[in-house]
């Protein structure tokens, strides 16, 4: 296999490049405004793909932003891998915190600087180089399928329906997805599970409209402090969550498990540094590890209501608005939890105000097991590119379609994942270290060689 490292060596500007490209197109699967630059990606990742030896790709319609499919098909007895990623990326704001421009990506201290960088182009567009790099290299051991989508970060809604009307043409042995992370550069570790996710929008209404506060403040309700104050009561003083049935299903982790997942490395000390917080914060008798990994979560992901510009305006505000998400954990339904929250916001919201709860996205948690043949390959790989058997870790992360490829395939995924915390996926400034980048590529090559020996 030493032709594959020269290989990737002497095409590695040209697969930077390569990347830039896609990376310049601002396909923000949010806002309506990149409608035509979802496109534009879609049809930048069929090109890549048939450039890089496919025998065949298109960009096929859903009923959302498209989805690009792809194939080669070299042998009907020898295993085939799904390759998953998605070409929509998350909104730049706050913009003015960018140290260079989101869709101008910059090299700066051995990263790429960019929104996607890591998440999910920087990632997905290993697998592109991968694959080139086996067929030219004439080492393809495997049947490859690509099925790149374009609303991963507004949860996917229409790729379900979009897998089971083409369901024949998606059978495959394995579903291969690079969209998570390791433990640290030295530390290699594959994600064996992902929570599940639950995403609301909240609504409160009080007066009909916004009214002066001097004349109408302290006789009627304030929907801002009215919702501040419905958000406060949903975690307790030991951060437990109170809506009532929230924990029924939660499959409680043993004393063993949680032993085995506390010995990845980790320093509380390092990450309050590098967070610069001065202590952490969460569900009273876990640990951090287990509070991000295996206890499910309600957080405010944003708030707003009334004046919020320059100067001062006294207003008491019609409206308040909060949007809120739960992180779940195996056993438990985000349709369950969707129905709980939605019921108990109605039932604490006093008669002085109106509560409308509208529910945006969901998905379920996702487990891979360790002992099947994709797994184990993905265990050699690491190990032979980065010098040390990788530990198996929970992500606190979500992606909801990876259980619905298993409910609508029938197809477990493996997570080999290569981004790091310090990427600041989601935020201003996110980055990709090239290193990880190239060993990617290489690890991924690694990846079709053994899993062809296992099946």
């Amino acid at each position: 296999m030493e032709q594959i490292k020269s290989y990737i060596e002497s095409n590695k500007d040209r697969f930077l490049e390569e990347l830039f490209g896609l990376i310049r197109i601002p396909s923000i699967s949010s806002q309506s405004e990149h409608k035509a630059d979802m496109v534009s990606a879609a049809e930048y990742w069929r090109d890549s793909i048939l450039k890089a030896g496919a025998d065949k790709a298109v960009v096929m319609p859903s009923d959302g932003n498209p989805v690009v499919y792809g194939e080669k098909l070299i042998d009907p007895t020898l295993p085939t891998v799904l390759v998953y990623g998605h070409y929509d990326v998350m909104p730049v704001d706050p913009l003015e915190l960018w140290k260079s421009p989101p869709f101008e990506p910059e090299i700066r201290d051995g990263k790429i600087w960019a929104r996607g960088a890591d998440d999910d182009k920087g990632q997905a567009f290993m697998h592109a180089k991968a694959f080139e790099t086996l067929v030219n290299t004439g080492n393809l051991a495997c049947n490859v399928k690509f099925m790149i989508e374009g609303e991963e970060e507004i949860g996917s809604p229409n790729l379900g329906k979009w897998c089971s009307e083409n369901k024949e043409m998606l059978k495959a042995d394995i579903i291969l997805v690079s969209d998570t992370s390791m433990i640290a550069t030295d530390i290699p570790s594959i994600t064996t599970g992902l929570r599940g996710l639950a995403y609301w929008q909240v609504e409160v209404t009080g007066p009909n409209r916004d009214l002066h506060s001097g004349l109408f403040g302290g006789a009627v309700a304030n929907p801002i402090n009215t919702l501040a104050q419905m958000v406060a009561s949903i975690t307790d003083e030991n951060n437990h969550i109170t809506i009532p049935g929230f924990y029924d299903d939660v499959l409680e982790a043993s004393a063993a498990e949680r032993e085995l997942l506390n010995r990845a490395p980790f320093s509380e000390e390092a990450y309050k540094k590098a967070l610069d917080i001065e202590v952490v914060q969460g569900e009273a008798g876990y640990t951090t590890i287990e509070r991000t990994g295996i206890r499910p979560t309600f957080d405010l992901c944003g708030i707003w209501g009334g004046y919020a510009g320059e100067g001062a305006k006294t207003v008491l505000p019609s409206k308040a608005f909060a949007k809120i998400s739960c992180r779940l954990v195996p056993n438990q339904h985000h349709k369950k939890i969707e129905v709980l929250l939605k019921e108990h916001f109605e039932k604490i919201a006093p008669p002085s105000v109106k509560v409308k709860v509208e529910y945006l996205h969901g998905g379920q948690a996702y487990v891979c097991p360790i002992d099947i043949p994709a797994y184990k390959a993905a265990e050699k790989a690491y190990t032979q590119t980065f010098g040390k058997q990788p530990i198996p870790t929970r992500s606190g992360g979500s992606i909801p379609i990876i259980s619905t490829f298993e409910e609508i395939l029938g197809i477990k995924s493996v997570l080999m994942g290569f981004g790091l915390e310090s990427d600041a996926i989601h935020s201003p400034n996110e980055n990709y270290p090239l290193e990880h980048f190239y060993k990617g590529i290489e690890t991924i090559t690694w990846f079709y060689h053994h899993f062809a020996q296992m099946k």
